[in-house]
């Protein structure tokens, strides 16, 4: 390689370098805070429902759906997850609350995806406080969607909502409550899911905004439970003692996640698995 360098002339050399040097990559990233992405990791919530949509689920069906949470950079534990989700029979989808990164980097999110694209079923997200970190969020816009959005499938509407109001510096504005309500009014569907990543007993959710959101489940008739991530571990109750039900998932490290099933107005059953 010395020998070759030797014999070009002295303007020819960075061009070179650079061409051996990156003429086999799939792309450029001159910082880890770059957020470009290959068209098959761009839009990821939307193509992900698009998949959904093809199978869907006639109303009175029984709804069933994965679990989990906090994948960040436990690879090897997506790895094995995916193989586990894989063998079980009659789940539709799979939700991840929040935390897909570690440090909000575009690369993480592509990692991981890398992993769960090779589910049988569609994936969707919330995005997580660590998916807020320096350029996440727009790492987070560009492959997976909006921070905030909801879907309908079958007798259910999921309304999927940023809560990681600390990201925010409580600004008084996280969760977005005039979005959040408007979706709650929505009478289309016989009952309503939320889930964000942090939860709103959590001091990381904007104590400014907790009553008015408590509040708001509190007063939805159709809402059959609410779902986050962010504390890495299961946990199911009523936090608030006003008969709404929170429910907590497994980060990917604790090698478990939940099938949730639901059918008829609120009625549900949970079945953790290990893999």
């Amino acid at each position: 390689m010395r020998s070759f360098f030797r014999t070009l002339p002295s303007r020819t050399l960075l061009p070179v370098a650079a061409a051996l040097l990156f003429g086999g990559c799939e792309m450029l990233e001159f910082s880890p805070n770059d957020h470009r992405a290959p068209d098959r990791q761009q839009d990821l919530t939307a193509k992900n429902l698009a998949r959904l949509n093809q199978n869907p689920l006639p109303a009175g069906d029984t709804l069933r759906f994965v679990f989990t949470g906090d994948s960040q950079r436990f690879y090897d534990e997506a790895e094995d997850l995916v193989k586990s989700v894989n063998q079980q029979a009659g789940v539709q989808f799979l939700i991840i609350a929040g935390d897909i990164s570690d440090f909000g980097f575009g690369r993480e999110m592509r990692w991981v995806d890398d992993h769960l694209r090779k589910l049988k079923i569609p994936y969707v997200t919330v995005i997580g406080n660590h998916d807020s970190v320096g350029n996440g969020r727009k790492a987070y816009e560009a492959i997976f969607g909006p921070l905030n959005y909801s879907f309908a499938y079958g007798d259910t509407k999921f309304i999927m909502t940023d809560t990681n109001g600390r990201e925010y510096n409580f600004d008084g504005k996280i969760p977005n409550m005039p979005w959040v309500n408007q979706e709650l009014k929505d009478t289309s569907t016989r009952r309503h899911v939320i889930i964000s990543h942090v939860p709103p007993q959590d001091e990381d959710f904007d104590p400014a905004v907790r009553d008015a959101y408590v509040t708001a489940l509190r007063n939805d008739p159709r809402l059959a439970f609410e779902m986050n991530g962010h504390r890495h571990d299961f946990s199911i109750g009523e936090p608030f003692n006003d008969g709404v039900t929170y429910i907590n998932s497994y980060g990917f490290e604790k090698r478990q996640y939940v099938i949730v099933t639901v059918w008829g107005d609120k009625q549900f059953r949970l079945k953790k698995v290990q893999f």
